[in-house]
This record gives structure tokens, C-alpha cells and sequence, in this order.
């Protein structure tokens, strides 16, 4: 494992200020990409809210970079279109869609219903075990995520070990929304059309609301559930630290 992939994360203290320049994320993926791991990594997105914004950083290093797209079955019909728009207007050549099989839906969702039962087993179902073996061939993945979304990544590093012992990279972890926000308009990017209708956080449609004024911007996903996440970040995931000099 690259010794500069994990050096990343001495160097991070969460909550730190001022969060990076959009050129020291852009040379942080740069170096996984084109140096540490070639051909080893991709970027798992849900093209949502704020994905635009990683996702044309990603397309200025390599717009081949696999880049998994996980389409649950209960996706917003606008998010399958912004997906389209997105990828196009980026040139992203290597958009993977990754879905649940219908041998998994037939046994244990068969009648598309098992998130009103039990939100936790369906994003299992939907998310979390398509996704896992999407990223089997890779030995690093990129995230969108940031600290400032939930209280559940307020600690979140730059770089993590996943409970595969992959590496897990979160090049925006300390940006704050108004550093996404001047990104996209610096760059003309396109937003996501629900934005506009108040979610600042998008998932599926049975699981997403809108947000008021006041709330935190994942309040609107599994709303009046103890849920916060859909277990994909939260399964063991340990973080990298760097081996002292000398070591």
C-alpha cells in the first residue's frame, strides 16, 4: 500500500481549518488515481445533491475512472435522469450501474416493500451488497462524503480502511456546503433538480423528504427513524493512520 495514501491521514485533524483548496483535493485524487492505485480504484456515487462536484474532479483526472452508480430500483426518476445529464456533460466513459440482483429482490423484497418494514434490511439488500461486490476487483474507492453532514461524520477522516481492507478515500471530507456551492458555480455545473425543492440530501424516493428551514441536510432521509445512514460507511470501517518516520 502506497506510504502517500496513508500519510494523508497523519497530516488530518477533523474539524481543522480552513477546509482544502479545491486544487489540494484535485492533487490528492490525482495521485490515487494516475499514481497509486491505476486501473485499482473507483469512485462510488450516488449522483446526488452534491455529486457534481467530486464527480468533474474525477472527470479532470481521468474520465475513465470507474465510477459506480448504485440504482437501488427506488431512485427518484430525476436522479436517473441527472445521472444521464451529468455523465455526458462530463464525459465520464465508465459509468457502472450497479443494482441488486432480481434473485435477491424475488427472495427477500419480492414485493418492493421491505423498506416500509424494515429500512435497515432493505438498504442492505439494495445498497450495501451490490455496492460490496461492485468493489471487489478495487483496492481503493473515492466517497463525496463531508463532516459537516451529520453528526455520525463530524470524526470522518481523509482516509480509512473499509471492513474489507480496502482503502477508503474522502478527499472532501472537511469542505463545509458553501465550498461545494462555490465549486459548482465557479465550474457552471449543472445541480440536481430536486435541490431546488428543498433536498439538500438525496436518496430513495420511498426513504427522502424534503428538509426545513433550520434542520440538519440529511434530515429528510429516513425521516422519523433513529436511521441516519444506510450502513455502507458504517460496517467496521477503520481508519489509516501512517506509520511513524523511521518505522
Amino acid at each position: 500500500m502506497p506510504h502517500e495514501a496513508l500519510s494523508v491521514a497523519s497530516r488530518d485533524e477533523p474539524g481543522r481549518a480552513p477546509p482544502f483548496a479545491a486544487q489540494e483535493a484535485l492533487d490528492r485524487l490525482s495521485q490515487a488515481i494516475a499514481r497509486d492505485y491505476p486501473g485499482r480504484i473507483a469512485l462510488v456515487s450516488s449522483f446526488g445533491a452534491e455529486a457534481v462536484v467530486l464527480l468533474h474532479m474525477v472527470a479532470r483526472v481521468n474520465p475513465a475512472t470507474p465510477v459506480l452508480f448504485n440504482e437501488t430500483g427506488m431512485l427518484f426518476p430525476e436522479t436517473l435522469a441527472y445521472q444521464r445529464e451529468v455523465a455526458a456533460e462530463l464525459g465520464l466513459t465508465n459509468v457502472r450501474i450497479v443494482r441488486p440482483t432480481a434473485v435477491s429482490l424475488a427472495v427477500a423484497d419480492p414485493e418492493g416493500r421491505l423498506h416500509a418494514q424494515d429500512h435497515d434490511a432493505c438498504c442492505h439488500l439494495r445498497k450495501v451488497v451490490p455496492i460490496e461486490r461492485a468493489l471487489e476487483p478495487f483496492a481503493a474507492w473515492i466517497t463525496g462524503r463531508k463532516r459537516y453532514q451529520s453528526g455520525t461524520r463530524k470524526a470522518m477522516p481523509l482516509v480509512e480502511f473499509d471492513s474489507a481492507r480496502r482503502v477508503k478515500l474522502n478527499p472532501l471530507a472537511d469542505w463545509a456546503a458553501e465550498d461545494v456551492r462555490a465549486y459548482r458555480e465557479a465550474h457552471d455545473l449543472p445541480p440536481h433538480p430536486l435541490v431546488a425543492w428543498g433536498f439538500p440530501s438525496i436518496g430513495c424516493a420511498p426513504c427522502t423528504s424534503p428538509v426545513a428551514d433550520g434542520e440538519g441536510p440529511r434530515a429528510g432521509r429516513w425521516r422519523g427513524a433513529a436511521k441516519t445512514e444506510c450502513g455502507l460507511h458504517f460496517n467496521g470501517a477503520q481508519i489509516v493512520r501512517a506509520q511513524p518516520e523511521g518505522a
